[in-house]
C-alpha cells in the first residue's frame, strides 16, 4: 500500500511538472511567435518608406528627384535616433499631467534578457517605423522648394515631440484613450498628424514658382506641374499597398494572445480583408469619379484614391465589416479627388503630391468612420448600428484636439525655422532644381529630360 502511494505521488508530481513545463513552453512559444509577427509587420511598414520615396519622386519634377530621395532616407535615420532618445518616453512613458504626456523611459536601454525587455525592443521597432511614416508625409507637400537642412530639423521634431505626444493621448493610455477614442492603426495618430503638419508647412512655405499666375484681368490661373515619372509613382503606391498589410495587420500587437476570448490571429485575418477591400474600393471610386469629372481616367488621382482608401480604413479596420470597409473606401476615393481640387484651386495651397488630401482629409474621415460603422470589442458603437452619437462625439473630439496640437506646434516650428535658418531655397535655386542647388548632383546625370524654365 505504501509503495502504491509513493508511486502515485511520483506520478502526480511528474504530471504536475509536465503541466507546468507545457504551460511555460506554450507561453514561451506564443511570445516568440508574437515577436516574429511584430517583426515581420515592422519590416513591411519599413518598406513603405521606399514606397513614399517613389510616389513623391514620380509625382514631382525630375530636377528635384535626388533631393526627395534623400529626404525619405534621412528622415527615417534621424527620426529613429530621436525617437529612441526621447520620443518613446513621451509616447509610452509613465502617464503624467493628466494623460497629456509620458514622463520616463527616455534613452531606454534594458540589457537584461527577460520578457519586459523583449517586449520593449519589439514594440519600439514597430513604433519607430510608424514615427518615420508620420514624418515623411510632410516631404511631398513641401517638395521642390524646401531647404534640406530645414527639412531635417522638422523631421527630428515630429519624431521626437509632435507625433509622440498626441500618440500618448491615444496609444499611451492618455486622456483620449480614457475617453474611449478608437484609432486601431493610426488614421489620426500617424496620418492626420503628418497631414496637418504637411498642410501647415506648405502654407507657410508658399507655392512653387509659377504655380499661381495672376493675369491682366486680375484672375489667378492655376498651372499644373505634371509628375515626371508616373510608373515610379505607381510602383510606390503598390509598395505602400503591400506594406500596409503590416501597418494594419501587425497593429494587433500579437498573433497568438487571447484577449477577451478573441485570439489576435483571428483579428489579423479580418484586418487584412478590410484593408484590401477599402484600398480597392478607393482606387475604383477615384478612377470613376475622375473619369466623369475630367472626361479621362486620371492616373495620379486613381493612385491617390487607393492610398485614400488605405488611410481611411486604418482606424476602423478591426471594428468594421467587409461591406462597411468597401463603403469607407468608396467615400474616401471620391473625397480625395474633391480635396485635391479644393486645396489646389480654392484655397491655393500648393501640395505637389496630394499628401494633405490623402493623409489629413482621409485620415479624419477614417477616424470618424469608427463612430459611424464601428463595432468595438463586440459592442455596436457606430451610428448606423444603433450605437448613438457617443462614440462619434469622442472621435470628433480626438480629431479636433490632435489637429489643433499638430497645427499649433508645426506652425510655431516652421515660423521659427524660417526666421532662424531659412525655410525656402532662393528663386534661382528653385529654378535650377534642388538636386543641383542642394546636393550638387543629379538624379539623371547625363540625361537632359527636363526644362528648368
Amino acid at each position: 500500500m505504501r509503495k502504491k502511494f509513493i508511486v502515485a505521488a511520483i506520478l502526480l508530481l511528474c504530471a504536475g511538472s509536465a503541466s507546468v513545463f507545457a504551460r511555460e513552453s506554450i507561453e514561451s512559444l506564443g511570445f516568440s511567435l508574437d515577436t516574429v509577427w511584430l517583426f515581420i509587420g515592422s519590416i513591411l511598414v519599413f518598406i513603405m518608406q521606399a514606397g513614399f520615396a517613389l510616389v513623391e519622386t514620380g509625382l514631382t519634377r525630375a530636377k528635384s528627384a535626388a533631393n526627395i530621395t534623400m529626404k525619405n532616407v534621412m528622415d527615417f535615420c534621424f527620426g529613429a535616433i530621436v525617437y529612441w532618445a526621447v520620443g518613446w518616453g513621451f509616447m509610452y512613458g509613465k502617464d503624467s499631467l493628466g494623460g497629456l504626456i509620458g514622463a520616463d523611459q527616455f534613452f531606454h536601454s534594458p540589457m537584461n534578457l527577460d520578457i519586459e525587455a523583449g517586449n520593449f525592443y519589439r514594440t519600439w521597432f514597430f513604433q519607430a517605423v510608424f514615427a518615420a511614416t508620420s514624418a515623411t508625409i510632410v516631404s511631398g507637400a513641401m517638395a521642390e522648394r524646401t531647404q534640406f537642412k530645414s527639412y531635417l530639423i522638422y523631421s527630428c521634431v515630429i519624431s521626437a515631440l509632435i507625433y509622440p505626444v498626441s500618440g500618448h493621448w491615444i496609444w499611451g493610455d492618455g486622456w483620449l484613450a480614457k475617453l474611449g477614442f478608437h484609432d486601431f492603426a493610426g488614421s489620426t495618430v500617424v496620418h492626420s498628424v503628418g497631414g496637418w503638419a504637411a498642410f501647415t508647412g506648405a502654407a507657410v512655405l508658399g507655392p512653387r514658382m509659377g504655380k499661381y499666375i495672376k493675369g491682366a484681368d486680375g484672375k489667378i490661373s492655376v498651372k499644373a506641374f505634371p509628375g515626371h515619372n508616373i510608373p515610379y509613382a505607381a510602383l510606390g503606391v503598390l509598395l505602400l499597398f503591400f506594406g500596409w498589410f503590416g501597418f494594419n495587420g501587425a497593429s494587433t500587437g500579437a498573433a497568438t494572445i487571447a484577449e477577451g476570448g478573441v485570439w489576435s490571429g483571428l483579428a489579423v485575418g479580418r484586418v487584412a480583408v478590410t484593408t484590401c477591400l477599402a484600398a480597392s474600393a478607393g482606387a475604383v471610386a477615384a478612377l470613376l469619379f475622375s473619369w466623369i469629372w475630367f472626361k479621362k481616367p486620371d492616373v495620379s488621382m486613381t493612385l491617390n484614391g487607393l492610398l485614400a482608401g488605405l488611410v481611411a480604413i486604418t482606424a476602423p479596420c478591426a471594428v468594421v465589416s467587409p461591406g462597411a470597409s468597401i463603403a469607407i473606401g468608396l467615400i474616401a476615393g471620391v473625397l480625395v479627388v474633391l480635396a485635391v481640387e479644393f486645396i489646389d484651386k480654392a484655397i491655393k495651397v500648393d501640395d505637389p503630391v496630394g499628401a494633405v488630401s490623402v493623409h489629413c482629409v482621409c485620415g479624419i474621415f477614417g477616424t470618424i468612420a469608427v463612430g459611424v460603422w464601428g463595432n468595438v470589442d463586440g459592442v455596436a458603437v457606430g451610428l448606423l448600428h444603433g450605437g448613438g452619437l457617443a462614440q462619434l462625439g469622442v472621435q470628433l473630439a480626438g480629431v479636433v484636439s490632435v489637429g489643433g496640437w499638430a497645427v499649433l506646434v508645426s506652425l510655431i516650428l516652421f515660423l521659427a525655422i524660417r526666421m532662424i535658418f531659412g525655410l525656402r531655397v532662393s528663386p534661382r535655386e528653385e529654378l535650377v532644381g534642388l538636386d543641383l542647388s542642394e546636393h550638387k548632383s543629379e538624379a539623371y546625370a547625363g540625361f537632359q529630360i527636363f526644362s528648368n524654365m
